[in-house]
């Protein structure tokens, strides 16, 4: 079944991590055996992984932030070298169109040919159709002002969160409890001038409410999980979530262990007792919130800063997402409704939002 996940940072991996991603997660892990640090030598994500799970389509991120919190290769001491950074990661994407690896998605068109292409597609043929990229912005610091973001646009830019971790300088993100600040409003209004579709994940509750009060364009939490389940504030509550149905948006479901199971402990033993089938509670937990399967999606961030060591114990790469399909029809999910949260309720979000 294909499948669209929300978020993956494929530039980010690329470019910070200097990850060959048309080399297989195998071969990138033993290049990383003598790397330190969290999830190296641990990768689920590269190229072919993508294709032989038949991840079709992806939000793939551009990631820089200026928070005043420096962080090697995530969080830089300005604005001026966050947009180096993004404008590095975009160049990325662009190169990876240009040599015929991927294919950025733009329109409603696009889209429409990109999936059917891989729809007619027949397993036995040597190669798959290139893998669809639309670009998505997380932590919008790397724009310097807010009338930047037509170029922006220009270049790819179709979706974008506001903030990340901390208090950005749009809006409050993970961890604050900032609002949006007075030029993140601006933004606002120029995202929905623009129809960039607005990504509420990572936003702090006051931020999130600010924006669904002002903000009429599409919105989406590409990868979120459920407050209920894993109490902490990056997740959303039910009353965030009945917001975001009662909208129309849909909400991809993130499988980094800490927000799957409540009292993850990084390092621990725990990473043994997490499963994708926790994962499904997550997406279940939507569906009966919205009482059907047209919310609930995917959006699993893996490989965003982490690896095997921090993802449910029975996945391995990225392809092992097509094990949601016999989790969910056994727990009594259609398969019309499973080919919903695996790529149909992205497809139905993008087409309604894009008019071209």
């Amino acid at each position: 079944m294909l499948i669209i996940d929300a978020h993956l940072d494929l530039a980010w991996n690329a470019i910070q991590w200097n990850r060959n991603l048309q080399q297989s997660v195998y071969t990138i892990r033993v290049q990383e055996s003598d790397l330190p640090g969290a999830g190296r030598g641990q990768g689920t994500v590269a190229f072919p992984e993508m294709r032989k799970g038949g991840v079709a389509l992806c939000f793939a991120t551009l990631l820089a932030r200026s928070t005043g919190h420096a962080v090697p290769n995530l969080d830089y001491s300005s604005p001026l070298q966050a947009y180096a950074a993004a404008q590095g990661q975009l160049a990325y994407y662009h190169a990876l169109s240009e040599s015929g690896e991927a294919r950025l998605i733009k329109n409603r068109m696009e889209l429409n040919n990109h999936i059917l292409e891989w729809e007619q597609w027949e397993s036995n043929l040597p190669r798959t159709p290139p893998l669809g990229l639309i670009i998505s912005m997380e932590s919008a610091d790397p724009i310097l002002k807010p009338d930047q973001l037509p170029a922006w646009k220009e270049a790819g830019v179709r979706i974008m969160g506001p903030a990340h971790y901390g208090a950005g300088r749009y809006a409050g993100g993970t961890s604050t409890e900032f609002g949006l600040t007075v030029d993140g409003i601006t933004l606002l209004k120029e995202m929905e001038r623009l129809n960039i579709i607005l990504d509420l994940t990572h936003l702090s509750d006051e931020a999130f409410w600010e924006a669904m009060d002002m903000f009429r364009g599409t919105i989406i939490a590409s990868h979120n999980n459920c407050r209920t389940l894993v109490p902490h504030q990056r997740q959303f509550d039910d009353k965030q979530i009945r917001a975001i149905i009662d909208r129309d948006g849909v909400i991809g479901a993130a499988f980094d262990n800490w927000m799957i199971r409540p009292g993850w402990v990084r390092g621990s033993k725990e990473n043994e007792r997490v499963v994708i089938g926790y994962v499904v509670d997550h997406i279940d937990h939507i569906c009966q919130l919205a009482g059907n399967a047209k919310h609930a999606a995917i959006g699993s961030d893996l490989d965003g800063g982490f690896g095997r060591e921090q993802s449910p114990s029975d996945l391995d790469t990225i392809a092992d997402l097509q094990k949601l399909v016999d989790i969910l029809t056994g727990r009594g999910y259609s398969m019309e409704d499973v080919s919903l949260i695996m790529h149909g309720n992205w497809l139905r979000l993008l087409r309604n939002a894009w008019e071209d």
